[in-house]
């Protein structure tokens, strides 16, 4: 990050796995739902030399999340990571999924996302004039409405348009937002896909590359290139092209939220 705050302190709302947290800052207060994961993030965390605050939350929880924000110190990074996924598994998608991938990959970044602007908002600026910075993790599923995961691409296709539009305004106070578009990450999510996956990353290169593009103030930040360009395309197709070519492949399976 481009900043020049000697204690340099990291939040991030999400589960262990993905492209959120692989090489922490000075401070790291990393929370999550799943223990396990967290106390495996927080561990490499205090292994590579940060300060660790871990806290088990749920992003569904608002009070909860506003109270988590608000007892840091002060923030120089969010990364809203917290997501799950689902699809339709070659039927109709489960109301209850739906409901439950709205409420986290959209209400859940918002808890997280908009209290900590708030508490940024306050900071004194660092030498770019940046206060602090939210980075979302959507994903190039937000470019191609996949009729296998419909909920899940909307979720994403909703959080990438909002950290996009919203950095536009949010320069006026000194507030960055980034929206992380990955491919395909080797993590549980995936695991379970039947379906082809080209150009798979490993967490760790994920986090490389979505880290690398913060630094380097890009609003969005979409790798590997290769998939995106191929969600890109697909999704500029006609929708019935689209739903062709959907039904080629297996659909994303019911995962339950």
């Amino acid at each position: 990050m481009a900043t020049d705050r000697a204690d340099r302190r990291l939040l991030r709302a999400g589960s262990g796995a993905g492209p959120g947290l692989r090489r922490p800052r000075r401070h790291a207060a990393p929370a999550a739902r799943d223990a396990g994961r967290l106390a495996e993030t927080a561990a490499a965390c205090r292994a590579a030399g940060a300060t660790v605050r871990e806290t088990v939350l749920d992003v569904r929880d608002a009070a909860a999340c506003a109270a988590w924000v608000g007892a840091m110190p002060e923030i120089d990074l969010l990364i809203a990571n917290a997501g799950i996924s689902g699809g339709t598994g070659g039927g109709s998608e489960p109301a209850e999924q739906i409901r439950a991938i709205f409420e986290t990959n959209v209400t859940g970044v918002l808890n997280t996302a908009l209290p900590a602007m708030a508490r940024m908002a306050a900071q004194p600026p660092g030498a770019d004039g940046v206060r602090g910075r939210v980075a979302v993790i959507a994903s190039v599923a937000a470019f191609f409405a996949a009729p296998g995961a419909a909920a899940y691409c909307a979720s994403k296709s909703a959080v990438q348009r909002w950290a996009e539009a919203t950095d536009a305004t949010e320069r006026a106070r000194g507030i960055r937002l980034h929206a992380v578009c990955p491919g395909y990450i080797r993590t549980p999510m995936t695991a379970v896909n039947r379906f082809p996956m080209p150009f798979m990353l490993e967490p760790e290169a994920a986090a490389r590359r979505t880290l690398a593009g913060i630094a380097a103030g890009r609003t969005r930040i979409a790798y590997p290139w290769p998939t995106y360009a191929l969600a890109r395309l697909a999704g500029a197709l006609p929708l019935r092209v689209q739903a062709l070519l959907a039904s080629r492949v297996p659909a994303k399976p019911v995962t339950g939220g």
